[in-house]
């Protein structure tokens, strides 16, 4: 794209080449602009293409930091693959979108009536306007929740659409999404990044904001509360992290201020519904169901479910918790029902249907099945009852795939589903210095509030990455997004404006709402990552010990150096110390480069996936402080020379002490913190037990020791310096790394830090008199150490060593161990079965 001035933005316009005979959202047939888009342009094509591309670095960068993953099953490079994102909006004038919102909003209301009377009288059946094998073929018909009303009446909360252009200009709905419509929180991020690439475009145009849709969400779901509850307890149920939109489940639970839980976190108790906490089981009034209804219940629904709550069905049909949205609201989700919806529309709202749907087939009615076999050539095949299979294009399929589907059409015919797509509309997508058209579908989100349905000015817009219309789908993964501007007739009021009068805030202090699995993953988020800089301190102590052995031709002293490191805790491959000396650097981190059981890579792998856990516990600058460090851990593999792989070890330490400044310095100092500290501290302390317990084994007398490099692992040696003006002594390294609670890298600091930490959580259960297990522990392992003679253990016995420390070390570590062990067994996996122990909670 050539720089050009506002005065050629029909010239610029004039470089775009979409294809002919259809329709483009920037440009019109005669090669000009758009008069909604002109404004944009002129803008737009005053920046330099080499200014451009900076910016949209910028972007990219922005949705790396922020984590920003879409899942793909089946997909190699599938799993928490990056956001692709198009830096140009797609643009809609306010006339048009008052259109379409008043549709959508007609059709959200029109469905979530087919709901109620096919969970209710099956009017719709029993008079031809649904066919019966429409409703009982379909997996999403939940037999359980027939003939019972959901809380308010409400089947539907949240309704996403996907639409799109023909050539005709007019838009037609492709898909419904009522199971669990996703995409607004990606829809939010996108507006978010591309109004930090292009600001002073977004805030010259009128654009609508987004805010305002996401305060109604919450209000309504708050509304939706059985109980009279003041603050009414509000959770997004996910599938886990491995769910294609886990990221998504985060950014809105962060963003709307509720609970982020899986099925496990649940529990069912006198037909209500329980969150298991630290602190008991908290009644939970409202789950954002974000797990498909089939999997929601193994006990009344699909028995093999490992992601339900049992029990929750009679929960609901009991009144005691509202679910956003209904279990069994995807009985109408896909593409199904769309050639029956403009009877259905006339039936219950005297109506025509305002947004028409794309020319649809289901192959469950016998004149349909033949037209759809008749004209396979021109039509879209895909699954009736869900969205989650890509769309099959006729017109590809080889002879083998068009029997097999032919035959497949032929024996399950209520399965299919055939549509008449034609050709789509495109919209300019940025491609390194030009634009280029891609075909387009765009998701639209609407939400039930008190005053109707209300629509997202905005939405999410998928583009195809090879100009098809059958990549242009979320669930594809194909192609990217783009964010929707709708443009408004007033200048829409900026999102920080002063609200309005609300009801004096109850003020609280803490959190009492941490699921054990929470506390489990935070607690092995501060274990792995002291794992991983503990373990690049003793990789970086025994590269620079090597490299200075080999620069002196020094081959026995490498290998003596090796060997001595593994003792000290560090993983080798099997063998090495075999090789020639000169090859040992490499093999080392070759080793922890490449994600072998107990390497750096491994470390930071668990580290990693255990913070993907938590996604919306961790603030954002933690978040990116991990993935930095991950990343300069991953990057091993293409280090260069010696100095290269000394500066990213380097660079690998200092990002570790940055993510754990971070939690000392922004973390409140709740079951959170205490839980990710307590973890550290486990690490901490036996990893210093276990490099001095390896330091000291099969030494024959003091000078054997290395405490050297003992001092150097642990960061200590300008403290020793400053405190003994002579070489290293036993007894004095000892007291530094073993005894001194003011020195934050040794053993008694530790043991003194989870004392502390063990009788808060003990606090924060509500218990009190006598100690607990964990309380008991502390104490003995605080008083060996205190009550250790250090000029006692430090003299060699010359029967067996330095046997009376290492007695001593093995009996921390085991302590510590069993330490670990009854923190995961008091708050991890038997937190559930506590009782209540707030009054504000009690049970029905």
């Amino acid at each position: 794209m050539p720089h050009a001035t506002p005065e050629d933005a029909g010239a610029f316009c004039g470089l775009y080449l979409p294809p002919p005979g259809g329709h483009d959202e920037l440009s019109t047939a005669e090669r000009g602009v758009r008069a909604h888009w002109r404004e944009f342009i002129d803008s737009f094509s005053a920046i330099p293409p080499e200014e451009v591309a900076r910016r949209w670095d910028l972007g990219q960068t922005l949705l790396r930091d922020n984590g920003v993953t879409y899942n793909i099953h089946g997909d190699r490079g599938g799993l928490d693959r990056p956001w692709r994102l198009d830096p140009l909006p797609v643009i809609l004038p306010a006339a048009e979108w008052s259109r379409l919102s008043a549709a959508i909003a007609q059709r959200a209301t029109l469905l979530e009536a087919v709901l109620a009377d096919l969970y209710g009288r099956h009017t719709l059946i029993a008079d031809g306007s649904i066919p019966p094998g429409l409703l009982y073929a379909n997996p999403a018909f939940l037999r359980p929740c027939h003939g019972w009303l959901p809380p308010g009446g409400r089947y539907l909360h949240i309704y996403a659409a996907d639409l799109a252009r023909g050539a005709d200009g007019c838009w037609r709905v492709i898909s419904d999404h009522t199971e669990v419509p996703s995409g607004t929180g990606y829809a939010l991020e996108n507006r978010t990044i591309v109004s930090r690439v292009l600001p002073e475009i977004h805030r010259a145009l009128p654009v609508e904001r987004l805010g305002p849709f996401f305060d109604t969400v919450r209000r309504g779901l708050l509304a939706l509360s059985p109980r009279r509850a003041e603050q009414p307890r509000v959770v997004l149920m996910s599938s886990g992290p491995l769910t294609e939109t886990y990221f998504e489940h985060a950014f809105l639970a962060r963003q709307l201020g509720i609970t982020l839980v899986q099925g496990e976190d649940l529990t069912v108790r006198d037909n209500a519904v329980f969150l298991k906490t630290l602190t008991g089981l908290q009644r939970v009034d409202v789950i954002v169901r974000r797990s498909a209804g089939e999997w929601c219940d193994p006990l009344e629904l699909r028995g093999n479910s490992a992601v339900g709550v049992a029990g929750l069905v009679q929960a609901a049909r009991a009144g005691n918790v509202a679910i956003a949205n209904a279990l069994g609201s995807g009985l109408v989700d896909g593409a199904a029902l769309m050639p029956f919806l403009p009877r259905v529309a006339q039936r219950y709202l005297e109506q025509d249907l305002a947004l028409p749907s794309i020319a649809t087939w289901w192959c469950g009615q016998e004149e349909s099945r033949r037209v759809v076999l008749d004209s396979l050539d021109r039509l879209i095949l895909r699954p009736a009852f869900h969205n989650h299979t890509p769309p099959r294009l006729g017109s590809t399929l080889t002879p083998e795939e068009r029997s097999a589907l032919v035959a497949a059409i032929i024996e399950r015919p209520t399965d299919w589903v055939a549509q008449e797509i034609g050709t789509l509309s495109t919209a300019p997508v940025w491609n390194q210095e030009r634009l280029e058209p891609h075909h387009m579908v765009i998701r639209i989100f609407a939400v039930a509030s008190e005053r109707g349905w209300s629509v997202m000015p905005g939405g999410l817009v998928r583009v195809s990455g090879e100009n098809e219309l059958t990549t242009a789908r979320l669930q594809a993964g194909g192609g990217c997004s783009k964010d929707l501007w709708v443009l408004s007739k007033a200048r829409p009021t900026p999102e920080n404006a002063a609200r309005g009068v609300t009801a004096p805030v109850k003020l609280v202090r803490g959190s009492r709402d941490l699921p054990s699995r929470v506390a489990d993953s935070m607690f092995w988020l501060g274990r792995y990552l002291e794992r991983c800089e503990t373990t690049t301190r003793l990789l970086r102590t025994a590269l620079q010990r090597t490299e200075d052995a080999l620069d002196q031709s020094d081959g026995a002293r490498a290998t003596d150096t090796v060997q001595t490191i593994a003792r000290l805790g560090l993983a080798l491959p099997p063998g090495v110390t075999d090789r020639p000396p000169h090859h040992l650097p490499a093999a080392v981190i070759a080793f922890h480069a490449t994600g072998s059981p107990g390497s750096l890579a491994d470390h930071a792998e668990r580290m990693i996936r255990q913070a993907g856990n938590l996604r919306d516990r961790l603030s954002l600058d933690t978040w990116r402080a991990l993935q930095r460090l991950k990343d300069e851990i991953d990057a091993m593999t293409g280090t260069g020379g010696r100095s290269d792989t000394q500066g990213r070890l380097n660079q690998v330490v200092l990002t570790a002490e940055a993510v754990s400044g971070l939690a000392m310095e922004n973390m409140t100092r709740g079951p959170m913190w205490l839980f990710w500290d307590t973890g550290r501290r486990i690490e901490r302390a036996g990893a210093v037990a276990d490099t001095l317990g390896g330091a000291l084994a099969g030494a024959t007398h003091e000078q054997m020791v290395p405490m050297d490099l003992l001092l150097d692992i642990w960061d200590s040696v300008m403290t020793y310096r400053s405190r003994y003006l002579a070489a290293p002594r036993l007894a004095a390294v000892l007291d530094l790394l073993m005894c001194d609670e003011n020195n934050p890298r040794a053993l008694g600091f530790q043991l003194a830090a989870l004392a502390g930490h063990m009788d808060r959580l003990v606090a924060i259960s509500g218990e009190t008199g006598f100690l607990r297990a964990e309380q008991r522990l502390m104490t003995v392992l605080c008083g060996i150490v205190r009550t250790t003679d250090v000029t006692v253990i430090s003299h060699y016995d010359s029967d067996g060593g330095f046997v009376d420390a290492e007695r001593l070390l093995e009996t921390v570590r085991s302590r510590l161990w069993e330490l670990s062990e009854v923190i995961s067994r008091e708050y991890f996996i038997h937190a559930q079965w506590r009782l209540p122990l707030h009054p504000m909670d009690p049970l029905p």
